[in-house]
């Protein structure tokens, strides 16, 4: 069983791409279970955020994987695969396991060092651990994903560069709010993770009166009193705009919520003397129409201008150092993998060794059938204990050669010389070195019917 990861971020793909590709929360346990219900798909885990989705996956044979999962994410974007091809990355074995530890300690991120990411890794987690698409591998790569991320924030200054996408955001709007936010009335549309993190950083920068409107009113009550905001009713919207200058949607509405003419209506009745209308739109799908940009005294800020502003990150050596924690994280986890690959041999030797005593004591016991019970016991203690004295250090240096790079080849010799027939859970294929690659992909990429889960 071999890693593989398939995805588009913001630096593959534009906002549409990713809007096509997104996966609601209440579309994500279908598309896990549709995910491993492919031939060459054994585990997966989805990570849908406004500026990535990406499939994490435990496959059986590179090829037939690859084509798996990009036949999923083609029919949840209502696309073909040949349309995507051009926005998606792959990695394979050793760059997946670089690229998730890379993603979870922020080094992957839009604003580098952002921690909101560990969070929506956390989700994406849980989530797949609900529908069980996680199976040994990748909770174990998951579980040390989480740490490393934890890690680099704990013992380098990486997040010094900014706590995550809305700060930055909202740094872009004091730019065109006379440099600061303080007394500036402003809103949060949508009451989930990234909506409570748009209160919590309008509330820290001195913002306000601050407005919050969710679709489900109980949550923007509770999420506004926690601050000393007033919820307002979704219905109630065009009023809200026209009193505040500051608005950040996140919402996972699948249409927008700041339609044309709904800021249209709002701008109409709203002073034009106070200045733009920012609106920072934090979701994926968008939830500013693309037309409102175009209308007069309004400022969009969205995921697509973000990426073409935010272009400095944290001081080298930060980045440098959680790219040598992620290293060595790395090629940790690529040990356990390795070990865990061997065991199964050196079980299959145990037994073979347990099959051959058994068969010579009962062997024995047939020639020799004056001995005592007392007599036979000793003679099994004498032979097992024989056995276990002779294997034991050669199975304890085959797991110690087996957790180097290229370790693989030692189980592998085991079983030929031994002849030990060790139960595979999958074939696994014989892939090129490549591990990162271009997606050229065909309009048909469906493997042959029957692949070895």
């Amino acid at each position: 069983m071999k890693l593989l990861v398939v995805g588009a971020s913001y630096r593959t793909a534009p906002v549409a791409t990713l809007e096509q590709l997104a996966v609601p929360p209440a579309d994500l346990t279908r598309t896990l279970d549709r995910l491993v219900a492919q031939p060459y798909v054994a585990e997966a885990v989805l990570v849908s955020t406004c500026n990535r989705v990406e499939v994490y996956a435990a496959v059986t044979g590179f090829h037939g994987g690859l084509g798996d999962i990009c036949a999923v994410l083609a029919e949840q974007a209502g696309a073909p695969p040949a349309a995507l091809a051009a926005h998606l990355y792959v990695h394979y074995d050793a760059a997946a396991v670089d690229h998730v530890f890379r993603v979870a300690s922020g080094l992957d991120s839009m604003v580098v060092g952002e921690a909101q990411i560990l969070g929506q890794l956390r989700d994406a987690y849980h989530s797949a651990s609900g529908a069980d698409s996680a199976g040994r591998l990748l909770h174990e790569l998951m579980q040390q994903a989480l740490r490393v991320g934890k890690r680099a924030h704990a013992e380098t200054n990486i997040d010094r560069a900014g706590q995550s996408v809305v700060t930055a955001a909202l740094d872009l709007a004091a730019d065109l709010l006379d440099g600061d936010l303080t007394g500036r009335p402003a809103m949060v549309i949508g009451a989930g993770a990234m909506g409570s993190l748009g209160v919590a950083t309008l509330s820290r920068q001195g913002a306000g009166p601050l407005t919050v409107t969710n679709r489900g009113a109980a949550r923007a009550v509770r999420l506004a009193e926690s601050y000393g905001a007033t919820a307002v009713p979704m219905a109630e919207l065009v009023d809200a705009l026209t009193t505040v200058d500051i608005v950040v949607a996140a919402t996972a509405a699948t249409e927008p919520v700041l339609t044309r003419d709904v800021v249209s209506r709002a701008l109409a009745r709203r002073d034009a003397a106070r200045g733009p209308l920012v609106l920072l739109d934090l979701a994926v799908p968008r939830d500013v129409e693309e037309g409102v940009a175009a209308l007069p005294g309004v400022e969009v800020i969205d995921i697509d201008r973000m990426a073409g502003i935010l272009a400095d990150g944290p001081a080298a050596a930060d980045a440098a150092e959680v790219a040598r924690i992620v290293a060595g994280e790395v090629e940790a986890f690529l040990s356990w993998v390795r070990g865990a690959d061997v065991a199964p041999t050196v079980a299959a030797l145990r037994g073979r060794a347990d099959d051959v005593v058994t068969a010579e004591l009962r062997r024995l016991a047939q020639r020799r059938p004056d001995f005592t019970d007392d007599q036979r016991a000793e003679v099994a203690r004498t032979v097992h204990r024989v056995v276990q004295r002779l294997l034991h250090q050669p199975t304890v240096r085959v797991r110690q050669l087996a957790a180097e790079p290229g370790g693989d080849q030692y189980a592998a010799l085991l079983r030929e010389l031994f002849d030990l027939e060790v139960p595979q859970t999958s074939p696994v294929d014989i892939v090129p070195d490549v591990v990162e690659a271009e997606i050229v992909l065909p309009a048909d990429t469906t493997p042959p019917t029957g692949g070895a889960r």
